[in-house]
């Protein structure tokens, strides 16, 4: 592993294999500090995290984007679970010798991020849940019929599905998705790919584990003790909204932040205030 100084659209893509799979991964930033562990959005790749944002968050700590097996240059059988996700994120972070780390887990990251902090809570520091659910959430998986229309519309390009269900409508919103596709498009080289069609058939299935499971009072997150920080947009269309605030009721020591005219991508529709919101709360004492 080798941490690089530069920025987001420079950090190159590392590789890293073990046990039949390659994992990629970009780590990258300061050398200070306890490393930001970013896992993404349902077959989101290492190319759709925000320069703007991350190379802001990257001068105060080290960044580590990683993807699971199937998705961008990650190999190997696309795990069925968000457990079986989240334990070849916990490989990485081992054969990386990272001890101690914060965790921003945005959508289907965010589910990862809850089964890392309840499966090793020793290792996570604080979390940050963005735009995500609880396991047991209504509406979670994702599977609804209009939603599943845009992922496979083959006619519709991913810029024009980004725009139509992580951003607000309105003009501001679209004006927000314009300027984000525009700071992702900026790397020129070392690109990912996209993720497997039978990674996205199996994200969906883990998807769907994960609402179907209901645990009474969403117990399991009384037990996450780290300070947790959750995000959303006022009117999340793909992980609905209220979501956020069962996360924020039933998680011990959790700070609820809620975006206006906003959805699934409220933290890069507002990226300055998401920014600060983060800085403020990972610097906390």
């Amino acid at each position: 592993m080798s941490l690089s100084a530069t920025a987001t659209t420079k950090a190159p893509t590392q590789l890293l294999s073990k046990d039949g799979y390659t994992y990629a991964y970009r780590y990258f930033g300061s050398s200070a500090g306890v490393p930001l562990v970013c896992f993404q959005h349902f077959t989101g790749t290492l190319d759709l995290w925000d320069p703007l944002v991350f190379d802001a968050l990257s001068r105060n700590r080290p960044v580590l984007l990683f993807a699971n097996p199937g998705v961008g240059r990650s190999e190997g059988v696309p795990p069925q679970t968000v457990e079986e996700m989240a334990r070849h994120a916990m490989v990485l972070l081992d054969e990386l010798k990272l001890t101690q780390v914060d965790i921003l887990g945005f959508s289907l990251g965010g589910f990862l991020a809850q089964c890392i902090a309840l499966a090793r809570p020793s290792l996570v520091r604080r979390l940050i849940l963005a735009g995500t659910g609880p396991e047991g959430g209504e509406g979670t998986s994702m599977g609804r019929p209009d939603l599943l229309n845009i992922f496979f519309d083959q006619a519709m390009s991913m810029p024009q599905k980004l725009k139509r269900i992580f951003f607000s409508q309105s003009a501001a919103g679209q004006a927000a998705a314009d300027a984000y596709l525009a700071r992702v498009a900026v790397r020129s080289e070392d690109h990912d790919t996209a993720a497997s069609a039978e990674a996205a058939v199996h994200q969906l299935k883990a998807m769907a584990i994960w609402e179907n499971t209901k645990r009474a009072g969403f117990s399991d997150l009384y037990r996450i003790a780290q300070p947790v920080l959750v995000l959303n947009g006022n009117n999340d269309i793909m992980i609905p909204t209220p979501n956020s605030f069962t996360l924020n009721a039933h998680l011990p020591n959790a700070t609820l932040v809620i975006y206006p005219d906003s959805g699934h991508g409220a933290i890069y529709q507002h990226p300055q205030t998401f920014i600060a919101h983060v800085e403020e709360f990972l610097g906390r004492q």
